[in-house]
């Protein structure tokens, strides 16, 4: 372990924030190895894989015999009309081309999905439970991949978010990300060495019997598993 990790390593305490998608099943993999993982949290706020993340990130959590919560955040789903949570708007679907046109459909994809400061309010609510908790570490599943179209997966927001919760929290409990600067596909890789439950993800904007396979987080896991040369590992 180098540079950051190395360093944060000495917090040794961690709340992970879990959605039960890629992204932080990944990270929690990797903080139930580098750290003591006190708390999993997920929360609820009216979208449509409500039900499903919070289910797969509980198992996710029994599988590293972690304390998991959820907690229910629904004025956020009632002052926001983002697809993500309004039954009158579709869901974007792209295409895998898509994906990379950052001033194209993949922008006008995350303006529909985009949820008022989401990931700020997710940050807050853990780093309350991490201070109570004696935790220094608050594991988000950030990737450089869509920090180009989402402002709030990018490093200069850790950032920023590190400098406001050290005036905040007592303990300076520091945000930390350990898929930031990796893409999708090297995220996936990432899984599969650290030999995470990716059989029990849901990178899915609905809320199915199975994941859609054609909205953003969809396409995004697609090409991962397959640029990553794993398309034989179980989803």
């Amino acid at each position: 372990m180098t540079g950051p990790a190395r360093d944060l390593k000495a917090a040794a305490r961690s709340v992970v924030l879990l959605s039960a998608g890629l992204d932080s099943t990944i990270s929690l993999a990797w903080a139930a190895r580098e750290t003591k993982v006190v708390l999993a949290l997920t929360f609820d706020y009216g979208q449509r894989a409500a039900c499903r993340e919070v289910e797969r990130a509980a198992r996710i959590a029994a599988y590293y015999g972690i304390p998991h919560r959820f907690l229910p955040l629904r004025f956020l789903g009632d002052i926001t009309f983002t697809s993500l949570v309004n039954r009158e708007e579709n869901v974007p679907a792209l295409e895998e081309a898509d994906l990379d046109q950052v001033e194209g459909a993949a922008r006008e994809s995350a303006l529909r999905v985009w949820v008022p400061n989401r990931n700020g309010l997710f940050i807050n609510v853990a780093a309350c439970f991490a201070e109570a908790m004696g935790a220094g570490l608050v594991i988000t599943g950030f990737n450089r991949e869509e920090a180009a179209t989402f402002p709030d997966n990018s490093s200069n927001y850790v950032e920023a978010a590190n400098m406001a919760l050290s005036y905040s929290t007592m303990n300076g409990v520091k945000v930390f990300s350990p898929t930031q600067e990796l893409d999708k596909p090297a995220i996936f890789r990432l899984g599969v060495e650290l030999g995470a439950p990716l059989d029990l993800i849901w990178s899915c904007y609905h809320g199915g019997e199975s994941m859609c396979g054609s909205c953003e987080s969809c396409r995004r896991l697609g090409r991962a598993r397959r640029e990553a040369g794993t398309e034989r590992v179980s989803l």
